[in-house]
């Protein structure tokens, strides 16, 4: 059964699963994962809007990702997060998925996505990645489920302080959303019927510059090993940072050691190269995820030198 409703008191009174773009829930149900009945946002016009308000930008929900990453006010403001936009899936993805899917998808590990499999986040009692074929998996390992959290948008909306807009409910942090991992029935913390409106940003530091890299296993279309946003405000030293890493946990990280160790230092690459030391002084690989360790500190790295050298990292 398909529900279309009218406004978000009735979306958030109805039993089944939201769709949107219905990219990751069309997968799911294809593959007998999801079931039951549907929710189609479709005519929820005030979902579908990106609206400022004294600098700080108020992005509905229903947004196309392809309309995040080329919208010139979003990438003037928040470059890291129109880059991220602009990188993840492929063109088709990002004309049809939104903001609101990328956020509360579910995970793309293979032994959650087969339907002959089970698992903690399908009711089960185990994790059979944990000793099955984990080498996607996280490297820093903080809950039972070792699948890497999936939403480019989340880890880069951590690291530029947004808070999420639920109907009827107070917002939250995008830590409060995903929690901290150790749930490992659980990809985000919003229980069934609780409708994500949008999100909404912060104004933007004064003279903060942006980055965003992926690291992947092929030239496009590929879901990251490892991923960063980094913004940093810098003239002769460092006045402002923020580092957030995805790919590697079963939440997005921000990294506070690393923007400790940048703020107060020059802009020089032996500072960058003492702070992306820290990047993973927590990181505790599985057997075979051991390789994104030093991924990670080479992906903080590298974004920490293109988020200065660059005034913004051009979506592509």
């Amino acid at each position: 059964m398909i529900i279309i409703p009218q406004t978000p008191d009735e979306a958030s009174g109805s039993v089944g699963e939201f769709r949107a773009g219905g990219t990751d829930l069309s997968e799911r149900r294809r593959s007998g994962i999801a079931r039951g009945s549907i929710v189609d946002l479709r005519d929820l016009e005030d979902l579908d809007r990106i609206e400022w308000n004294a600098g700080a930008a108020h992005i509905g929900a229903r947004i196309r990702i392809a309309t995040v990453a080329r919208d010139q006010a979003v990438h003037g403001a928040y470059p890291g997060l129109a880059a991220a936009a602009a990188a993840l899936a492929t063109p088709q993805i990002r004309a049809v998925g939104t903001l609101g899917g990328n956020l509360l998808q579910r995970n793309r590990c293979w032994y959650y996505r087969h339907p002959a499999t089970t698992c903690f986040k399908k009711g089960g009692d185990s994790c059979p990645a944990r000793d099955g074929d984990h080498l996607y998996g996280v490297c820093f390992d903080r809950g039972p489920c070792v699948a890497p959290h999936p939403s480019t948008l989340g880890m880069a909306l951590l690291a530029y302080d947004a808070t999420v807009d639920i109907h009827a409910q107070p917002s939250r942090t995008i830590s409060e959303l995903y929690g901290d991992g150790a749930d490992p029935t659980r990809d985000h913390l919003l229980e069934p019927g609780q409708l994500l409106t949008g999100i909404t940003v912060p104004p933007p530091v004064t003279g903060e510059r942006a980055a965003y890299r992926r690291a992947i296993g092929r030239a496009r279309a590929e879901w990251p090993l490892v991923e960063a946003v980094v913004r940093l405000v810098a003239d002769e030293t460092i006045t402002f940072a923020r580092v957030a890493i995805g790919g590697v946990a079963p939440v997005p990280l921000r990294l506070p050691a690393v923007e400790e160790a940048l703020v107060g230092l020059p802009g020089t690459d032996r500072t960058f190269h003492q702070a992306a030391e820290l990047a993973t002084t927590e990181a505790n690989p599985l057997p075979m995820t051991r390789y994104k360790v030093n991924l990670t500190h080479a992906t903080v790295l590298d974004t920490l030198q293109r988020a200065l050298r660059e005034t913004t990292d051009t979506p592509r």
